[in-house]
């Protein structure tokens, strides 16, 4: 499971839970059948493995990546990179900012609700403000996630009491860092743009240009033209071509594999659009919508839904792409009856081509 982890460099967090919390199913896509409490063990225990921390978005990372995200902590704490409304807590309520902090010093690990109840200050908290205080100590490394309880909601404690090694690292450059990361990138996809390079841990424009320039220089990667791509592509030279990929697998709207849509219709010629968020009389293919990966393509889209009431995992549509359908759906019904198996339904609901 580490391995995998490590493989992709991060697994994002989102609050969905319409099939499952976003984090759990890249782990399922590339592993089959686990056991989902270890992954919480891993994030949330003692001796964890994983911290919470701005990844791409909101995600879960292997702790050695602590260290080199010291310098977006830094940024933040000095009010870059980080929405408006954290940025200006700090300046509007810096007292705020310190009265949470040390509240959480010495109460120990609380919610944005526990402030609610936090004592005699607690008639001016400000039910936002507190929310945005946390978000700035979270976002600047001050604090970070000590477990997720009730509907996924997080829970903060100083960083350097819930990650105490990985907070007395040595702090390592900004430059060096950023290298280290669209390294982990460059090993995550293999063969990428600049610009997908950059966008698997949100780099800045001049900060990528100049780490991937570095990483061709030192031999980590090479420039390569990519049949049907406009832009440059680099190969992290520890690659080579497999003789061939069988494998089948759904896929979570927050894959890496999926969620930059540029490189997702350059790879699969496949138009992909995460559809939560739109309106439901204009969705095109539903509103969780998992890609089908079937060998090296992509040949479906799966409207999911686990009706957890019923016990019954439910597809309300299967969006094909050309070819035939019958060969695609004899192996979906395989991977759909193994995710409800999965998710602990009993049945499954699947429409026939």
């Amino acid at each position: 499971m580490l391995a995998a982890i490590r493989r992709v460099g991060l697994l994002q967090i989102d609050s969905v839970n319409v099939l499952v919390r976003a984090h759990y199913l890249p782990l399922f896509s590339r592993l089959g059948y686990y056991d989902r409490a270890i992954l919480d063990r891993l994030a949330y225990r003692r001796g964890r493995k994983l911290f919470e921390y701005w990844g791409h978005e909101a995600s879960l990372l292997p702790l050695e990546a602590f260290p080199l995200l010291r310098w977006r902590m830094e940024r933040a704490r000095q009010r870059i990179g980080i929405w408006r409304s954290v940025a200006s807590i700090a300046v509007e309520r810096p007292e705020l900012i310190a009265a949470v902090e040390a509240t959480i010093r010495s109460k120990g690990a609380l919610a944005a609700s526990d402030f609610e109840n936090a004592g005699p200050t607690a008639s001016w908290w400000g039910w936002s403000d507190v929310k945005r205080a946390l978000e700035f100590l979270f976002r600047s490394g001050t604090l970070t996630t000590a477990t997720r309880r009730g509907s996924f909601e997080r829970v903060y404690d100083l960083t350097e009491r819930v990650l105490p090694e990985a907070f007395a690292a040595p702090v390592i450059g900004e430059e060096r860092a950023q290298r280290e990361l669209l390294r982990i990138a460059s090993r995550a996809y293999g063969v990428a743009t600049e610009s997908d390079l950059r966008d698997y841990f949100r780099l800045d424009v001049t900060d990528a240009r100049r780490g991937v320039a570095e990483l061709v220089a030192e031999g980590a990667l090479t420039s390569v033209s990519v049949e049907g791509w406009k832009q440059p592509a680099y190969l992290d030279t520890r690659y080579r071509l497999p003789r061939r990929i069988v494998t089948s697998a759904l896929l979570s709207p927050f894959d890496p594999l999926v969620w930059n849509r540029a490189r997702a219709r350059r790879l699969f010629d496949f138009d992909y659009r995460l559809e939560i968020y739109t309106p439901s009389h204009k969705r095109v293919h539903g509103y969780y919508v998992l890609p089908y990966l079937v060998d090296e393509k992509l040949v479906a889209r799966i409207d999911a839904k686990a009706d957890r009431a019923n016990g019954v995992l439910q597809i309300h549509a299967v969006h094909y792409e050309p070819g035939d359908r019958r060969l695609v759906y004899e192996r979906l019904h395989a991977d759909v009856t193994l995710l409800a198996t999965w998710l602990g339904l009993d049945r499954i609901s699947l429409p026939k081509p």
